[in-house]
């Protein structure tokens, strides 16, 4: 196994809330991309983002390697229920496969140690997702969002080609 880079997680700072967006904007796109060519869709509109941000319990952070930010990720925790759910996580491109994606997901359980479950959420052609969140992160999907079985409240109507829901629990990994 090879060793993971060291990463440091920092807060978000409102000054650094447009970089962010900025930054997670190819991330995310490159997979859409690679699926459906590039027809100049946003495939994570700024109000996603923002919403993330704003989202109760919402904490946001900057992914730094060697102090640059090369990623960053919100995550929303509830202690009344000991859940927590990773909102948003990205990795810039030119990080990919080399474990910042692992290690910062190391590093985000850790600040969150009375988390018992952990949630996310991911598109069902995001393949490089699935592997990180099944294979390295040890998530378990446990529900497929399509247009029989829409995701609820705000993202009703919104399931594409549809989503996986990934759950991690504390002892079942």
């Amino acid at each position: 196994m090879r060793e993971l880079p060291k990463i440091i997680l920092r807060p978000l700072a409102a000054e650094d809330r447009e970089s962010f967006i900025r930054g997670i904007q190819p991330a995310f796109k490159q997979a859409f991309v690679e699926k459906y060519g590039d027809d100049g869709t946003e495939v994570i509109p700024r109000e996603d983002v923002e919403g993330a941000f704003d989202e109760p319990g919402a904490e946001s952070w900057q992914i730094l390697l060697e102090g640059q930010a090369v990623g960053g990720a919100v995550v929303a925790w509830k202690p009344e229920t000991r859940r927590a759910e990773l909102l948003l996580l990205y990795v810039d491109v030119d990080c990919h496969s080399r474990g910042v994606g692992q290690a910062a997901w190391e590093a985000i359980q850790a600040r969150y140690p009375e988390a018992e479950v952990w949630e996310t959420f991911t598109p069902y052609f995001e393949t490089r997702n699935i592997h990180f969140y099944v294979n390295k992160c040890g998530f378990h999907i446990v529900e497929y969002f399509h247009s029989k079985h829409p995701m609820p409240g705000e993202f009703e109507g919104d399931s594409g080609d549809g989503f996986f829901r990934f759950e991690k629990s504390r002892g079942r990994e």
